[in-house]
């Protein structure tokens, strides 16, 4: 029992030094500042979280039940993002960055879209499509095509030249980054009237608060973004095909699976026998969601021309089938 005793006695003495080394290089002194800690609260669950007041975000427009739901969702949906965007900064602006460890974010990067793609069926199945009607109407011009995470994602993971439309790509020359090929990026296309062709009031709206901030990222991530170090570590790469496997899922994860998710929801509560309701935002999406119309590509090189000509075809066909 003595020696027990002694033993934590030093692991105490030895954890109050490092303590002492770190407070007291700051300047503070470290009597004061375990005295401190005798005053200070012991963390809880719900204070960590912020959990009242993440609980207090959810305020609907309407009395229609379900709009709860679909903020719940949403904003479910921004917290995934946050935690992609986390793991492709890290990726992203790594010094050195080893195999092992891009494999591991890869792995994890997987992990959030499926989660995402198999979630929608609480928008598609959990919300009624009368209420949705209904509630839909008090948020206009919002639309979640105003997303700039996604957006984000988007640009973290590819050459700009990518996200460009897919008709405006071929009169591209070069790779550079400049305003006038920010421009032609695919979603400015899709968030266009459908009666005049000009910008709706959603996209103007998102562009005058991110515009700025969304072509900064493209400049910093024009030569270090994923498909660059996907470019490069392939080649290198030790477990080329497990390398490969993980980016190929990861594209078809998030540039088909999830647009034909939201595609699906969207078809349930918009589409009618021989119309189809425009989008809170305006936007096209018959057009603008199906991957096969956007040709929407992180990683083309990873791709067989086949596979980029097909591209998404397949899952539209079969989720059609489906409805």
């Amino acid at each position: 029992m003595g020696n027990s005793e002694e033993s934590n006695d030093e692991k105490i003495l030895a954890q109050l030094q490092n303590l002492r080394e770190k407070v007291g290089a700051g300047g503070t002194d470290i009597a004061s500042y375990l005295e401190g800690l005798n005053y200070s609260k012991l963390t809880t669950y719900w204070d960590y979280i912020h959990l009242e007041t993440l609980l207090t975000l959810q305020t609907p427009k309407t009395d229609q039940p379900d709009e709860v739901v679909f903020i719940a969702y949403h904003q479910i949906t921004e917290l995934y993002f946050k935690l992609i965007i986390w793991e492709l900064d890290q990726i992203c602006h790594a010094t050195d960055l080893q195999e092992n460890i891009l494999i591991s974010k890869l792995e994890r990067l997987n992990n959030y879209v499926e989660q995402l793609v198999s979630s929608f069926d609480i928008m598609a199945k959990g919300i009624e499509r009368e209420q949705f009607l209904k509630f839909r109407l008090s948020i206009l011009p919002a639309s979640g095509f105003q997303s700039v995470q996604f957006r984000m994602i988007e640009i973290y993971c590819t050459d700009l030249y990518n996200l460009v439309d897919k008709n405006m790509r071929e009169s591209i020359e070069g790779d550079h980054i400049t305003e006038e090929l920010f421009e032609q990026l695919y979603w400015k296309k899709g968030a266009t009237s459908i009666v005049s062709g000009e910008k709706t009031t959603t996209l103007q709206h998102f562009e005058e608060k991110y515009s700025r901030e969304l072509l900064e990222l493209s400049i910093d991530l024009q030569n270090k973004n994923l498909n660059r170090i996907a470019e490069e570590y392939v080649q290198k790469a030790h477990k080329k095909e497990e390398l490969t496997e993980l980016l190929r899922t990861f594209d078809s994860n998030l540039n088909v699976n999830w647009a034909m998710a939201h595609y699906k929801s969207a078809v349930k509560h918009l589409q009618r026998k021989n119309n189809a309701i425009a989008s809170t935002g305006g936007t096209n999406w018959h057009q603008y969601l199906p991957p096969r119309f956007q040709k929407k590509v992180f990683f083309p090189s990873l791709w067989s021309e086949e596979e980029l000509e097909e591209w998404g075809k397949s899952w539209v066909e079969k989720t059609l089938a489906n409805i």
